[in-house]
């Protein structure tokens, strides 16, 4: 593990431990993805003005990603302590989308494909003085941006629908998410949707509470 010292956090399948004080790696427990890849999407739509963090992709290795060290909370924590509300939320979120599907493709030949993350939430947003920063692109490919605003859509309702605690502040930013112009389709609903049932991450309860999650979000009229 490329210089890693104490363990700053754990997700799903991630942990991320500190290098020094401006560098963390970020190492997949199960081995999958391809680190190295997801950097290169990283640095190009930074490249492009898009909101990430730095990578270094020369000591990166397939389970491991080298990158920027960030300061500040999630949009989740950031709500939490009262520093944005919903309504906020659900703007940044929607603009970190339109922004990310301005940005053009880098290998795919069809002119309607963009950078797609695939799980842009209030989690994978944090809010460093610089500015928000776009974080755990593992999902990313090259596709119609409808597919984009669907996962994060359907993901906004599955919370919204449960019993948490930020089931209220999700239905609030999923209101905002789909305010004109959102850019959510048919079919971009649909394939959210078979995603998220196929996803071996999601626990039963999660699976479970997708038909809510289609009845609220087809409730605004898509």
């Amino acid at each position: 593990m490329a210089n890693a010292r104490r363990l700053l956090g754990s997700g799903r399948v991630n942990d991320v431990y500190e290098i020094d004080g401006a560098w963390v790696v970020r190492r997949n427990r199960a081995g999958w993805g391809d680190a190295v890849a997801e950097g290169a999407v990283m640095e190009h739509v930074r490249a492009h003005g898009y909101p990430v963090p730095r990578v270094r992709l020369a000591d990166s290795t397939r389970t491991e990603l080298v990158m920027e060290r960030l300061a500040g909370p999630t949009m989740v924590e950031a709500y939490g302590a009262g520093l944005i509300d919903a309504a906020e939320g659900g703007e940044l979120l929607a603009g970190l989308l339109r922004q990310l599907h301005a940005i053009p493709g880098r290998r795919s030949a069809s002119a309607g494909h963009r950078i797609l993350h695939l799980d842009l939430h209030p989690e994978n947003v944090m809010l460093t003085p610089d500015g928000p920063r776009v974080i755990d692109w593992s999902n990313t490919e090259e596709g119609d941006p409808a597919l984009d605003w669907g996962m994060s859509a359907v993901i906004l309702a599955q919370v919204a629908v449960g019993d948490a605690p930020i089931a209220g502040p999700a239905h609030e930013l999923l209101d905002v998410l789909l305010t004109d112009p959102s850019h959510l389709t048919e079919d971009g609903l649909t394939e959210a949707l078979r995603r998220r049932a196929a996803d071996v991450m999601m626990s039963a309860e999660e699976v479970e509470l997708l038909g809510q999650a289609e009845e609220l979000v087809r409730s605004y009229g898509r």
